[in-house]
């Protein structure tokens, strides 16, 4: 939301509870940047990436998820233990993956593009949501695609021309699918809880933020499913 745009105030106890989220999001992700610091670098080093940036909007719960999970694919631990088989892993810790892989990107240019909405004021139809979803989803588009090129082009080495053309074929649909389930969660907090909606500098709408991109998450889900089981996109 436009610094210039009327918006809501949240109530005290909403914005220390957005607070509480924010920061146990960014402890989360210290933590998993920390142990990847000291040495516990993913294989797929795209992952040292998605790990931390997922952490952002599942907090805990990403942690939890790298710690158990996401770390078998570190150095170290196959070194001692193997390479985990993807083929024998259950489903929904593929899925976690691959979910997560496509959500990265798109956490990361959605945050680029709100504050770019926030610092240059721009509308589409006299209302900044619009533009947020507009620069959202190209900056979300694009970083998705960048995060997916760095998966498939080395798994399945492609030459680079090959890798972004079936970046896109991978991911697009994903990311399509996050942004649906993130948009619609933005417009029912901004238009109807919040109307007319919290200003971006305050830490109930980035902890808004963060419940939207897990509706994302699970929007995206059965995209994902169809396009591991397609082989469009690696199981990791």
């Amino acid at each position: 939301m436009s610094s210039l745009e009327p918006h809501s105030t949240p109530a005290g106890w909403i914005e220390a509870i957005g607070w509480l989220s924010l920061g146990l999001a960014f402890l989360s992700a210290l933590l998993i940047l920390a142990d990847i610091g000291r040495g516990y670098r993913q294989k797929m080093w795209i992952m040292n990436l998605v790990y931390p940036i997922t952490a952002l909007y599942w907090g805990p719960v990403a942690l939890w998820f790298y710690w158990v999970h996401g770390r078998k694919d570190a150095q170290p631990v196959i070194e001692e233990r193997g390479q985990p088989d993807a083929e024998r892993l259950p489903e929904w810790q593929v899925m976690s993956k691959a979910v997560s892989h496509c959500g990265a990107g798109c956490t990361l240019g959605d945050i680029v593009g709100e504050w770019i909405v926030f610092a240059t004021g721009l509308t589409i139809a006299g209302k900044s949501l619009y533009a947020d979803f507009v620069l959202d989803f190209v900056f979300a588009w694009t970083l998705g695609v960048v995060f997916q090129y760095f998966t498939i082009a080395p798994m399945r080495d492609m030459s680079r021309a090959e890798g972004i053309r079936a970046a896109i074929k991978a991911d697009t649909l994903s990311i399509v699918a996050f942004q649906v389930g993130l948009f619609l969660s933005m417009w029912v907090y901004q238009d109807v809880i919040f109307s007319p909606g919290l200003p971006k500098t305050s830490a109930a709408y980035w902890m808004m933020m963060q419940v939207s991109m897990v509706i994302g998450f699970f929007t995206a889900w059965p995209v994902n499913a169809w396009l591991v089981r397609a082989g469009l996109k690696e199981r990791m």
